[in-house]
């Protein structure tokens, strides 16, 4: 039997139809090994970015603003920039394993993060996955600097930057399971949402804190087991029982890896 949904959850299913898995995951501390934010602004920025940095932290100030206000100091251009991410960071082991399993099984993987497209893209194509979409604020680099547009905000509320939490809506909206792997406060609003949540550093604290099951993150090879079992107990469990399989949030089974425990008490 597939997890049931927790209460609050809206169902997305049709007679028959087996759960689509896809896999969301934040970038930096997550995808991305460094936080690639701070390797920018620590290279590139002045140095009042630790205090804005301290402001967001306390809750002074949103992480949308943290993120103009620091990067508004810093006068290197894309150019330097990407070519220093492409220099000094990396990718989590078995990314690329976890992405060509997806490629060749169908199974949706992106990137969805509240940092920048341009360092986004400059790691993944050093990488070699130039092709892997990517949910992140744009920008655009000018005489002024650089501007940001938020595509992935709640309605009305731009103010606030883009919402992790409405990506991974619009996925399980088209049907999807979701499988969601993140680490920071940005993260929240996803993890709530997902079906499956892998969690490290504060993440896992809040996950702790709010009970909500997560297995916990080193790297890819452990998401990418977990999607062979999904796919596994689906196509067991399909045939049998011919009948509508429900979607949910292992909040009561331990059945595509045991979680762990402190998450889920």
């Amino acid at each position: 039997m597939l997890p049931q949904r927790n209460a609050g959850h809206s169902e997305v299913s049709s007679p028959g139809a087996a759960p689509s898995p896809a896999v969301l995951t934040d970038f930096d501390d997550t995808a991305a090994v460094q936080n690639v934010a701070e390797m920018l602004l620590e290279r590139f920025g002045d140095p009042s970015w630790k205090q804005v940095r301290q402001r967001f932290r306390a809750g002074e100030v949103t992480l949308k603003e943290y993120q103009e206000i620091a990067f508004r100091q810093i006068q290197a251009d894309r150019a330097a920039m990407q070519a220093f991410v492409q220099e000094n960071a990396s990718l989590r082991p078995h990314f690329g394993a976890l992405w060509d399993y997806c490629q060749i099984q169908g199974v949706p993987l992106a990137v969805v993060s509240q940092g920048l497209d341009f360092y986004i893209k400059a790691l993944l194509d050093k990488e070699g996955f130039p092709k892997v979409p990517v949910y992140s604020v744009n920008t655009r680099f000018t005489r002024r600097g650089i501007t940001y547009l938020y595509r992935h905000a709640h309605p009305g509320q731009k103010h606030l930057g883009n919402s992790k939490g409405l990506v991974v809506d619009q996925y399980r909206q088209q049907g999807h399971y979701v499988i969601y792997i993140g680490d920071g406060r940005s993260d929240f609003e996803a993890a709530e949402r997902a079906d499956l949540v892998f969690a490290h550093k504060v993440l896992a604290e809040e996950c702790r804190r709010k009970q909500i099951p997560f297995q916990p993150f080193q790297d890819f090879g452990s998401v990418l087991a977990a999607l062979r079992k999904f796919r596994s107990n689906v196509e067991n469990t399909a045939p049998a029982t011919g009948s509508q399989i429900r979607r949910g949030r292992p909040r009561e089974t331990r059945e595509f890896g045991s979680m762990h425990e402190e998450g889920s008490r």
